[in-house]
């Protein structure tokens, strides 16, 4: 009987630690595997995304480089053919987004201004910052002006003031007083070639400028 008693008041310590090992297990052990795997399946697509992107983006520069060879060798409709090809099958890749650029420049130098706008817009929409992105506002600015969008042209110029150096400044000024006369805005002309001539005074354009304030003055005289 005392053998037993005994026996029955020992614990074994080794069991009990197995026991809550087996317990936490249970309890988390697959909760950290389901974690892991779903890790891993979040890696494996990210890593099939960067590399089908990758893809992409190879085969639209290809295409795109194509385009700006016929570009520069004056094929301006299979140019742009091509470049919106580009921009429809692949929009999200840099190539794609570029091609609306290349397919403002065709339809600019082909007469078509109204889409030369819409091209660049679509361009600006996703790719609104840097060197690049203020050389086609630059180009914008003179397809709205073409197109007779000469209020909207006028202020397209005067938000490229101060991008590029003091010439192209003056270039601006001109253009948008230009467009404001075009416009029927006189008196905002008047100003904007005010401000050329005293900010930018030594500019090629501050030249003009000063015979149109002549004229100008000369016009509000006589009335």
């Amino acid at each position: 009987m005392s053998v037993h008693r005994a026996a029955a008041r020992l614990e074994d310590p080794g069991a009990e630690l197995l026991d809550r090992a087996t317990g936490a297990w249970d309890r988390y052990g697959r909760i950290a595997l389901i974690s892991l795997a779903a890790l891993a399946v979040a890696g494996t697509l990210v890593f099939l995304t960067m590399r089908s992107r990758a893809a992409s983006e190879e085969q639209a520069a290809g295409r795109l480089a194509e385009a700006n060879v016929l570009f520069w060798q004056g094929e301006y409709a299979r140019s742009q053919t091509l470049a919106l090809q580009v921009a429809q099958q692949f929009p999200s890749t840099p190539s794609g987004i570029d091609a609306h650029r290349l397919a403002g420049d065709d339809a600019y130098w082909q007469g078509d201004f109204k889409t030369a706008v819409q091209e660049y817009k679509a361009y600006l929409d996703k790719h609104g910052s840097g060197i690049l992105a203020d050389a086609v506002r630059r180009s914008n600015a003179y397809a709205l002006e073409s197109n007779r969008q000469f209020a909207d042209a006028a202020k397209a110029y005067e938000a490229l003031i101060g991008v590029f150096d003091r010439e192209s400044s003056g270039e601006f000024l001109a253009a948008a007083a230009r467009s404001q006369r075009l416009a029927g805005n006189t008196a905002e002309a008047k100003k904007l070639l005010e401000r050329l001539v005293g900010e930018f005074g030594e500019t090629s354009y501050a030249v003009l400028a000063r015979v149109q304030l002549a004229e100008l003055n000369a016009a509000t005289s006589s009335r």
